[in-house]
């Protein structure tokens, strides 16, 4: 990013950074001490969960190529100052809702996907999160399954919090999903064929489903805003999905 523009994301579109990279070695303390400082960020800033947690797979031997990806984080930081999570009056029925979603093969070097999930009160944020997976997926439809999985436990307790607050029942969440087969495969075993090799922890969804803890919907692949919390990026779609996650310019707002 040049210029410190606020409208750029975070990290490149193109940027593919591997563990195995032949560019220079920097100096790793400085390296892993920017990398945790951002982190600390990402709690009110869930526009840069991605690229912190990408950023934060190479803290062993970084090298000018990574540090280089660090800059391009901080220059975007500069620029977006005063942007934060922006929190509007609602009613009384307040809806608990999240989006879940997961690119596929992400990694450059263990190929593994990146889950990625959002969650609301009303149209605020409340919980964000970008993990890599714990292993390889075979297609889409089981990284999705695998991210929904992770989705559905963040829900639950969200829930479960949520009626303590207001001395009733968990609420019933809503999860989006913008995967047909995935949502298929929480609702009904339908490919079994198929998913049987996925490790019996993941299924904890589809049980949770069935108990009627979480309501699984699917949604619009250009309205799913988990996405920007899985992959890199375009300018025009990163800004359209940081609107829609609650980010604004707080001193706009205020002023």
């Amino acid at each position: 990013m040049s210029n410190c523009n606020p409208v750029q994301a975070p990290m490149e579109t193109r940027l593919k950074l591997s563990k195995k990279s032949t560019a220079p070695a920097v100096d790793s303390t400085l390296y892993r001490s920017l990398v945790g400082s951002l982190r600390y960020l990402i709690h009110t800033r869930p526009d840069i969960s991605f690229a912190v947690g990408y950023i934060s797979r190479f803290m062993e031997n970084p090298t000018t190529e990574h540090m280089g990806a660090v800059k391009h984080v901080l220059r975007y930081i500069a620029g977006t100052l005063h942007f934060g999570c922006y929190y509007r009056k609602g009613d009384d029925n307040i809806r608990l809702s999240g989006y879940s979603d997961a690119d596929l093969a992400g990694d450059q070097d263990d190929r593994k996907s990146t889950s990625g999930g959002a969650f609301f009160l009303g149209q605020s944020p409340v919980a964000w999160h970008s993990i890599k997976q714990p292993v390889v997926a075979l297609s889409s439809c089981e990284a999705e399954y695998i991210a929904a999985t992770s989705a559905a436990c963040q829900l639950i307790w969200l829930g479960q919090l949520l009626g303590s607050l207001y001395s009733k029942a968990a609420t019933v969440a809503e999860l989006l999903i913008d995967n047909q087969s995935a949502i298929q495969l929480c609702k009904n075993p339908v490919f079994h064929g198929r998913s049987k090799h996925i490790e019996t922890r993941f299924d904890f969804i589809r049980e949770s489903v069935e108990n009627g803890k979480v309501a699984v919907w699917h949604v619009n692949t250009d309205d799913q805003l988990a996405d920007i919390m899985t992959k890199p990026l375009g300018r025009v779609r990163f800004q359209q999905l940081r609107l829609k996650i609650g980010i604004v310019n707080i001193k706009e707002h205020l002023a």
